[in-house]
This record gives C-alpha cells, structure tokens and sequence, in this order.
C-alpha cells in the first residue's frame, strides 16, 4: 500500500473507534484536511482492495482485512513514539510527527525487534494501548476527568486531545501520566474544576478536563 491509502486507512480506524455506524467522507475530510471528493476517489480504491467497505450514503468502515492493516500502523506508530520518548529523549509533544513517517516502515522483523528492544511496552507516551503482534488490544480501565464525581481520588493515564499544544499546556501545569489528581469542586456556571494535582492547587476548565483520562487511584 502507498503511504496516503495507510494513512487513510489509520483515520478511519481511530474514528471508527466506538462508532459502530459507517463513516462519513466528510468526517474523513476533516481529518485528512482534503476535499470529499478526493476522499471519495481514495475509499473507492481502498474497496477494490477489499479494505474497506462503502456505500454512497452509508458511510465507510473497514472490512476485517482493513482493519488487521490498519492496527498494525497504530503498533508501529505508538511503538515509535515510546522509542522515541524512552531512548532518544523526545518529549511527548514531539514524536507524533517523527512516528507518522517511521510507522510506514513495513518490515515487521523490525518491529518485532523493536517491541523486544522495548521491553514489550502496553502503553504508548499518551496512554493509548499499543496492540500485540496479533493485533489484541487491551482493554483499559479510564475515563474523562469532566465526568468523574468530586472529592474522587484519581490518576492521570491518558490524552484524548495529543496535540502538541494541549500537551505543552499539560507540562506547564505539571500534569502527566501518573499524576494524582483530586476533584475539589466544580462551578455550576461553567464546569470548571478546582483540584489537587499531586497535591498542588489547580484551576482547570471543562475543555482541559474533557481531555484528560483518568482511572481511580
């Protein structure tokens, strides 16, 4: 495959994540920053090499074959990125880029190695599961820091939004993966959050806790 049918075939894979309804072309547009028509063209082709299934109006989704191909970019990809961060030093609002080009490398002896080399890692540096050789995922215990009660003791284990922006915020605010946190109060007017990270005092708004997973400590 080319690395735009990969590429392709990765978005459709993370936004079908928890959506059991086919995806639109427009959804894809957004993400791939590309005209629906020229979405439409490429999902055409990743169906005549049975990788996905569509239907004018239906959506698209992938076939099985599809998405064993997709799972296997996500694995080289957060394996790449837990390189990056565990031996090359990168921060973790750094290597979403470097891995997007080193995940389309195809021998799987390397990444095998790699994952080895690794020391079989389940977690990439936001907290995404990384999927096995076989492609199992497995299932994590979290959820969003906006949805959880007050006076709840939790810890960070995840990113909803990867971006290099929110993350950077993160670090300024000395909020990471394994951060204690606990929801002191929440305003009515607005569901802002008061909290202790680590047991420091922090105000945070409800767009930095809907992105923010967390599990109970």
């Amino acid at each position: 495959m080319t690395y735009s049918e990969e590429n392709y075939l990765k978005v459709i894979y993370h936004l079908s994540t928890g959506n059991s309804k086919g995806i639109t072309t427009n959804a894809i547009a957004n993400e791939m920053e590309s005209k629906p028509s020229s979405v439409t063209d490429m999902v055409k082709k990743l169906a005549e090499k049975e990788l996905v299934a569509y239907k004018k109006y239906q959506g698209v989704s992938l076939t099985e074959k599809g998405r064993q191909h997709a799972v296997m970019i996500v694995r080289k990809h957060r394996l790449w990125e837990v390189f990056l961060v565990d031996k090359l030093d990168f921060s973790w609002d750094e290597v979403h880029d470097v891995a997007e080009q080193l995940e389309h490398i195809k021998s799987e002896k390397l990444i095998d190695k790699l994952d080895e080399f690794l020391d079989f890692p389940t977690e990439d540096p936001h907290g995404d599961p990384i999927p096995d050789r076989n492609g199992k995922i497995a299932k994590m215990e979290k959820q969003l820091l906006s949805e959880t009660s007050l006076n709840t003791k939790v810890i960070c284990v995840g990113v909803k939004d990867s971006s290099s922006s929110f993350l950077q915020y993160l670090d300024k605010q000395q909020i990471a993966l394994g951060s204690a946190i606990e929801i002191v109060s929440r305003e009515h007017f607005d569901q802002s959050l008061s909290l202790k990270v680590n047991d420091k005092p922090l105000s945070v708004s409800n767009k930095i806790a809907a992105n923010l997973f967390v599990k109970p400590l």
